[in-house]
């Protein structure tokens, strides 16, 4: 291997910094460019001015049997930057009937916990959970919504809430397929695999600056503000990165890691095969006190609001798949959201704190099948160049797992064809 092979990464969301970690680790001279003034990309913390306090830009929940966000949190020195009850539970509320419950799994692999009513989701049998086979043999044209009994209560209270919570896709158009691989590596591993993990503190303070550190310490920096503007290309290679501003040629032994938006990737490489339709996520946080519960979430059944995250001063909710809602105007959006806070703290529904909408409007692609063979593998037709981001076929959906793991493979072609 060549000591003066220089590898550019070009985006410090997750992805491009997985990859940076990675190559930094195993000795490669690396540089990172961010377009914006900050790295984390959809995963990231900041001071908000309205509520006075550091907010995450949205929630993210975490399992235990995330194996890719295990390890770069390992290598980061992060690990302890998590919380979270060491049980796997899952607190809800079905705002209809005012039920409550907390699905409470046993650890092994088999599901002993469906065999009781006080573990399980209220009102299910244990025979409905074999519907869970269903989408562990869908084929890759099937959507969710085709692979269940949709009006069973197993399905309102479990598989549509979390196919739009994994997918952010609603469940009549999401991959099956998708939904399977979210399964197989959580629930299907056993409870063991499923004791949820929050941040500490912000998403920036676990994912983003104990990353940071590190590479500044191997002397890796992010270039900030530097936003690539196109690509020259030839002979089947990229050979010079062009930042406006400035210019940047590349020896012959040089890589390029692109790890940026679907639709940037697109506008710099009209070639490559990207998703071309995505859903938005609304999050909307609320400052005021509750009372803190074991796992520090709660979903909720039959609202507007779906999961709900309890925070120091802060509570935060996530509405997935926000294009059902894009006819409800923002001022009564949040009106309906604090009443569903509201019967789910018992709070006074007409005393409603200050509070921040945050709306990504592409925040993800959408989960479809369609759009899922859209998705362009890490190595290119370019030979010195790879891709990575959450939207390349990871073979899990948008997610921060499926982020880190695009960052990882985008380091193995450079390390296995680069060398």
């Amino acid at each position: 291997m060549s000591s003066k092979r220089h590898i550019h990464v070009i985006g410090a969301g997750m992805a491009g910094l997985s990859a940076a970690l990675q190559l930094t680790l195993m000795g490669e001279s690396v540089t990172i460019y961010e377009a914006a003034p900050f790295a984390g990309g959809r995963c990231r913390s900041y001071f908000d001015h309205e509520l006075d306090c550091r907010i995450d830009n949205g929630n993210h929940l975490v399992l235990s049997g995330n194996v890719a966000i295990h390890d770069y949190l390992f290598l980061t020195n992060a690990l302890d930057q998590m919380r979270g009850p060491g049980e796997p539970i899952f607190p809800f509320m079905d705002l209809k009937s005012g039920e409550r419950w907390i699905a409470h799994m046993n650890k092994g692999r088999m599901p002993w916990w469906i065999f009781d009513n006080k573990k399980r989701v209220a009102g299910t049998h244990p025979w409905d959970y074999l519907s869970a086979f269903n989408i562990l043999t869908a084929g890759w044209q099937s959507t969710v919504a085709s692979k269940f009994p949709t009006k069973s209560l197993l399905y309102r209270r479990f598989w549509e809430p979390l196919c739009i919570a994994a997918l952010n896709t609603e469940a009549e158009a999401a991959s099956a397929q998708l939904l399977a691989a979210i399964f197989r590596q959580s629930f299907g591993m056993g409870g063991k695999a499923c004791c949820p993990l929050i941040p500490k503190i912000g998403l920036s303070e676990t994912f983003v600056q104990p990353c940071l550190n590190l590479l500044r310490n191997h002397d890796r920096h992010v270039k900030f503000g530097f936003r690539l503007r196109g690509l020259n290309i030839a002979s089947g290679q990229i050979n010079e990165l062009d930042f406006g501003s400035e210019k940047i040629v590349l020896d012959a032994n040089d890589w390029v890691i692109l790890a940026v938006p679907p639709w940037s990737a697109s506008e710099l490489l009209p070639e490559i095969l990207i998703p071309t339709e995505f859903r938005s996520i609304i999050n909307v946080h609320f400052r005021v006190e509750v009372p803190h519960n074991p796992a520090g979430f709660t979903g909720l059944i039959g609202g507007l609001a779906e999961w709900v995250f309890v925070k120091k001063d802060v509570v935060s909710v996530t509405i997935s798949a926000a294009e059902r809602h894009e006819n409800i105007a923002s001022d009564t959006l949040v009106k309906i959201v604090w009443r569903d806070l509201a019967r789910l703290f018992d709070l006074d529904p007409e005393k409603m704190p200050v509070y921040r909408i945050v709306k990504e409007k592409r925040a993800t692609f959408a989960a479809t099948p369609d759009q899922n063979l859209r998705r362009p593998r890490a190595y290119t037709q370019w030979n010195n160049l790879a891709l990575a981001g959450d939207w390349t076929a990871t073979g899990l959906p948008s997610t921060i797992e499926g982020a880190i793991r695009s960052g990882v493979k985008a380091a193995q072609v450079v390390l296995r064809w680069g060398s």
